[in-house]
């Protein structure tokens, strides 16, 4: 096992998702770690993401605890494989660890929903606007930091090219279409360019009006990655003071719901275009 300082978010799953295990067996600690072979402290670290585990030791839990969905625990002992150096490794030190925690979700999901208040969907920003939020926060950023994140941002977007483009679903409020962040010619080529991405096969783009009225989650931004398993995905939240990472199921099953009723209420994707357009032409 390999001691680790500062876990990723990934890395914090792991041991949330073997602690969860444990609990729901009512598997002590102090027998668990003896099933492992570690000491009390050495598990409650695994347990925090501080420490690595073994696959071999994560199998032998799992059957200590009579977990018998083998897709689950194949799909675990996947996540908790020593990380591969993702692109994103370029900019740890340099941006919040949090921003690279939203890079490594995204790389490793296999399916992307959005739900978009007043920013639009980062995956789909272009530089002028992705520079234009970044400089409207307080404190204001040096402009090599600003630069930086636009940088990242733009990385971002492979998960959604190439042969392995994730499926990716976006449900933007109105109100974030007529944010004007960088002006009114930045905005209109944003909005031009949300309509020009929507119609590549694996992303759907739809706008939900000011006229639906009150919606659930109204009051942040949410990120819903699908894992290999459904036990595994994970919900992301913005907030001021970087990215919330979510994984109990009574959460997940929430924002599920919320997906749902925007499924229902949201504009048609063509509907949506056009409505994008109609915003797009007035600017």
């Amino acid at each position: 096992m390999t001691a680790r300082t500062s876990p990723t978010a990934r890395q914090r799953r792991v041991g949330a998702e073997l602690r969860r295990m444990r609990v729901s067996a009512n598997v002590s600690a102090e027998t668990a770690a003896g099933v492992l072979n570690v000491s009390r402290s050495q598990l409650s670290a695994i347990e925090q993401g501080l420490r690595a585990v073994s696959t071999e030791r994560l199998r032998t839990l799992a059957h200590h605890c009579g977990t018998a969905d083998k897709v689950y625990v194949a799909s675990l002992a996947t996540l908790a494989q020593p990380p591969e150096r993702g692109w994103w490794e370029a900019y740890r030190g340099t941006i919040p660890a949090g921003l690279l925690d939203v890079s490594e979700l995204e790389w490793h999901a296999t399916g992307l929903h959005t739900v978009q208040t007043v920013h639009l969907p980062g995956l789909l920003h272009q530089g002028s606007y992705a520079r234009a939020v970044f400089g409207s926060v307080i404190p204001a950023l040096p402009s090599s930091e600003v630069e930086l994140r636009v940088a990242h941002r733009m990385q971002r977007q492979q998960v959604l090219e190439g042969d392995n483009a994730r499926p990716y679903a976006g449900y933007v409020h109105e109100a974030a279409l007529r944010m004007q962040f960088g002006g009114r010619r930045a905005t209109r080529e944003q909005l031009e360019h949300l309509c020009t991405v929507s119609e590549r096969g694996n992303i759907t783009l739809r706008v939900l009006p000011v006229e639906a009225g009150a919606f659930p989650g109204a009051g942040h931004a949410m990120l819903y990655a699908e894992g290999p398993v459904r036990l595994l995905d994970t919900v992301q939240l913005d907030s001021a003071h970087g990215p919330d990472f979510t994984h109990d199921e009574l959460q997940l099953s929430k924002y599920r719901s919320h997906l749902g009723w925007m499924d229902q209420h949201a504009l048609s994707e063509g509907a949506s275009r056009d409505f994008i357009h109609a915003i797009a032409r007035d600017l």
